[in-house]
């Protein structure tokens, strides 16, 4: 293979890897908001077995305190609902991100990013949800949903997003 063949491939390759955020097409508002979005057929909320529905009924995310990834009583709430929700629609799979603010390093973000993710994850598959449908992510500090240095953005920041998609269920 030439050069110019390994670098067209390298070159496709990321423009492919940059289209994984559907999130970022909506300039970061409304569906998605904060996270990747939601996977394929997302329907309307008003049907309970839509991605809509999820997202907007049972709640995609979960926030967390400064420097933790112990999940706060509310968290556990909205994931409780969250893994009723993908037992009862087997046909979907998730993608959990962990964010942090922008606080601390980079280094530190994506570890504390990992960490939140695996919290959500591991309390999912306590709940009888399969692990096989679920993954996970870090994002650190890299996709604030809240753009400033004011602890009203940071809290918006330190979330746990979950994200899915239709298709790739168990």
């Amino acid at each position: 293979m030439t050069h110019l063949y390994k670098a067209i491939f390298i070159v496709a390759a990321l423009g492919l890897s940059a289209c994984t955020n559907p999130g970022a097409l909506n300039g970061g508002n409304g569906m998605g908001n904060g996270g990747a979005g939601m996977g394929q057929g997302t329907g309307t909320a008003s049907d309970p077995h839509s991605a809509a529905y999820f997202q907007q009924t049972v709640g995609d995310r979960v926030l967390f305190a400064v420097d933790t990834s112990t999940l706060t009583p509310e968290g556990r709430a909205t994931l409780m609902g969250q893994a009723k929700w993908l037992m009862d629609n087997p046909e979907f799979a998730a993608i959990i991100e962990g964010h942090a603010d922008e606080q601390g390093t980079r280094a530190y973000n994506l570890a504390l990013g990992a960490r939140r993710a695996n919290a959500v994850s591991e309390f999912l598959i306590s709940q009888g949800v399969a692990g096989s449908r679920l993954r996970t992510v870090t994002y650190g500090k890299e996709r604030p949903i809240a753009v400033c240095s004011e602890e009203s953005c940071y809290a918006q920041n330190r979330r746990a997003v979950t994200v899915i998609s239709a298709g790739a269920g168990a």
